[in-house]
Protein backbone atom coordinates (compact mmCIF):
# COMPACT_ATOMS: atom_id res chain seq x y z
CA UNK A 1 0.00 0.00 0.00
CA UNK A 2 1.17 3.37 -1.00
CA UNK A 3 1.54 6.19 2.00
CA UNK A 4 -0.37 8.48 -0.45
CA UNK A 5 -3.08 6.03 0.11
CA UNK A 6 -3.06 6.56 3.92
CA UNK A 7 -6.23 8.64 4.39
CA UNK A 8 -6.37 8.86 8.08
CA UNK A 9 -4.46 11.24 9.04
CA UNK A 10 -5.49 14.08 11.02
CA UNK A 11 -3.92 17.35 12.22
CA UNK A 12 -5.95 17.52 15.67
CA UNK A 13 -4.96 17.93 19.10
CA UNK A 14 -6.07 15.86 21.82
CA UNK A 15 -6.88 16.51 25.36
CA UNK A 16 -3.14 14.97 26.29
CA UNK A 17 -1.12 17.38 24.36
CA UNK A 18 -0.18 14.89 21.53
CA UNK A 19 0.72 17.05 18.45
CA UNK A 20 -1.23 15.02 15.77
CA UNK A 21 0.14 16.71 12.78
CA UNK A 22 2.57 16.32 10.17
CA UNK A 23 5.71 18.52 11.16
CA UNK A 24 7.08 17.78 7.58
CA UNK A 25 5.73 20.49 4.59
CA UNK A 26 3.91 18.94 2.13
CA UNK A 27 5.58 20.90 -0.08
CA UNK A 28 8.95 18.91 0.73
CA UNK A 29 7.14 16.09 -0.38
CA UNK A 30 8.56 14.46 -3.21
CA UNK A 31 5.31 12.18 -4.84
CA UNK A 32 8.17 10.16 -7.13
CA UNK A 33 9.58 9.36 -4.07
CA UNK A 34 9.03 5.27 -2.55
CA UNK A 35 6.74 4.37 0.51
CA UNK A 36 10.11 3.60 1.94
CA UNK A 37 11.99 6.12 1.66
CA UNK A 38 8.91 8.81 2.44
CA UNK A 39 8.59 6.58 5.47
CA UNK A 40 11.90 7.09 6.10
CA UNK A 41 12.39 10.58 5.69
CA UNK A 42 9.11 11.19 8.36
CA UNK A 43 11.09 8.90 10.65
CA UNK A 44 14.64 10.57 10.22
CA UNK A 45 12.81 14.06 10.76
CA UNK A 46 11.02 13.83 13.59
CA UNK A 47 12.71 13.73 17.00
CA UNK A 48 9.42 10.52 18.15
CA UNK A 49 7.46 9.74 15.80
CA UNK A 50 4.38 7.36 16.48
CA UNK A 51 2.61 5.40 13.71
CA UNK A 52 -1.18 4.90 15.06
CA UNK A 53 -4.34 3.30 14.91
CA UNK A 54 -7.27 5.41 16.44
CA UNK A 55 -9.06 2.97 18.06
CA UNK A 56 -6.35 0.87 19.42
CA UNK A 57 -6.18 1.46 22.71
CA UNK A 58 -2.15 0.48 23.08
CA UNK A 59 -1.63 3.45 20.97
CA UNK A 60 -3.63 5.44 23.58
CA UNK A 61 -1.89 4.43 26.41
CA UNK A 62 1.49 4.89 24.52
CA UNK A 63 0.64 8.39 23.46
CA UNK A 64 -0.24 8.98 26.97
CA UNK A 65 3.22 7.63 28.56
CA UNK A 66 5.09 10.26 26.13
CA UNK A 67 2.59 13.18 26.50
CA UNK A 68 3.10 12.46 30.38
CA UNK A 69 6.99 12.62 30.23
CA UNK A 70 6.33 15.96 28.35
CA UNK A 71 7.31 14.57 24.49
CA UNK A 72 5.10 15.86 21.81
CA UNK A 73 5.44 13.00 19.35
CA UNK A 74 4.63 13.43 15.87
CA UNK A 75 1.38 11.00 15.24
CA UNK A 76 0.22 9.53 12.27
CA UNK A 77 -2.90 7.57 12.66
CA UNK A 78 -3.42 4.74 10.13
CA UNK A 79 -6.34 2.28 9.06
CA UNK A 80 -5.87 -1.14 9.91
CA UNK A 81 -4.43 -2.35 7.19
CA UNK A 82 -1.87 0.44 6.36
CA UNK A 83 0.21 -0.70 9.54
CA UNK A 84 1.75 -3.43 7.28
CA UNK A 85 3.73 -1.35 5.71
CA UNK A 86 5.72 -0.34 8.23
CA UNK A 87 5.58 -4.16 10.10
CA UNK A 88 6.51 -5.86 7.10
CA UNK A 89 3.36 -7.38 6.33
CA UNK A 90 2.03 -7.35 10.72
CA UNK A 91 -0.20 -5.75 11.63
CA UNK A 92 0.55 -4.63 14.62
CA UNK A 93 0.57 -1.23 16.01
CA UNK A 94 1.77 0.95 17.42
CA UNK A 95 5.26 1.36 15.97
CA UNK A 96 7.47 3.94 17.75
CA UNK A 97 10.44 5.56 16.50
CA UNK A 98 12.78 7.82 18.66
CA UNK A 99 15.59 9.71 16.77
CA UNK A 100 15.44 7.48 13.63
CA UNK A 101 15.68 4.29 15.51
CA UNK A 102 12.61 1.82 15.49
CA UNK A 103 11.95 1.34 19.34
CA UNK A 104 8.81 -1.26 18.82
CA UNK A 105 5.54 -1.17 20.42
CA UNK A 106 4.26 -0.74 23.64
CA UNK A 107 5.89 -3.46 25.31
CA UNK A 108 9.05 -2.36 24.26
CA UNK A 109 8.78 1.67 25.27
CA UNK A 110 6.80 0.23 28.73
CA UNK A 111 10.34 -1.69 29.12
CA UNK A 112 12.79 1.05 28.52
CA UNK A 113 10.55 3.28 30.63
CA UNK A 114 11.17 0.85 33.44
CA UNK A 115 14.47 0.74 33.14
CA UNK A 116 14.85 3.92 32.96
CA UNK A 117 16.48 4.22 29.59
CA UNK A 118 13.38 6.09 27.92
CA UNK A 119 14.01 9.60 29.10
CA UNK A 120 17.48 9.60 27.78
CA UNK A 121 17.10 8.29 25.03
CA UNK A 122 14.30 10.83 24.33
CA UNK A 123 16.83 13.42 25.28
CA UNK A 124 19.57 12.20 22.85
CA UNK A 125 16.64 12.31 20.34
CA UNK A 126 16.09 16.57 21.12
CA UNK A 127 12.37 15.03 22.10
CA UNK A 128 12.76 16.56 25.68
Amino acid sequence: MAMQDVTSFHPLSDDSGVRLELTTSFNTINVSESTEMRIGRLISENPVIIFSRSSCYMCHVMKHLLSTLGVHPTVIELEDGEMSVLSGGRNGAPEVFIGGSRVGGLESLMGLHLSESLVPMLGEAGAL
